[in-house]
């Protein structure tokens, strides 16, 4: 009797623990800062004058601030982007409010602003929220051809 207890016990905490590690997953978009930038995807203090992409994909950055409206209709759009897009697009989040030196390195007066950065070309900033089909068309014409 105490062994079947036992048994069923175990069980039970094998099956709830492996529930849970289903559960947590890696966020797919990922807080970014100062240095994070400039090391995983351009160093404007080496190269203040030209764009060198130091990214293996199309990137996002997304400037936010938990206070803003705007700012949290984006989110939910950015983490669809990034699970439909995995491995072909990093999306990163900037708090501006914790991270001030890299919006200032961006003159980032407004939010939200989505900063667009394919493999190849230049960068495009976007100030304002957009809505999902817009923010896909980009996307799709822009970073992941």
């Amino acid at each position: 009797m105490k062994k079947s207890i036992f048994f069923a016990c175990l069980l039970l905490l094998i099956g709830i623990n492996s529930m849970a590690q289903e559960k947590v997953q890696a966020p797919k978009v990922q807080q970014l800062t100062y240095k994070g930038f400039l090391s995983n995807i351009w160093d404007f203090e080496k190269n203040p004058n030209a764009f060198v992409f130091k990214g293996n994909t199309a990137v996002i950055v997304d400037f936010y601030a938990d206070w803003c409206g705007p700012c949290r209709k984006v989110a939910p759009i950015m983490e669809k982007l990034a699970n439909e897009y995995e491995g072909k697009l990093t999306i990163y989040k900037v708090n501006v409010d914790q991270e001030r030196e890299l919006a200032g390195a961006f003159q980032i007066s407004s939010i939200p602003v989505v900063l667009f950065i394919p493999m190849e070309g230049r960068p495009m900033m976007q100030v304002g929220a957009m809505q999902e089909q817009d923010y896909r068309k980009v996307v799709k014409d822009y970073l992941v051809k």
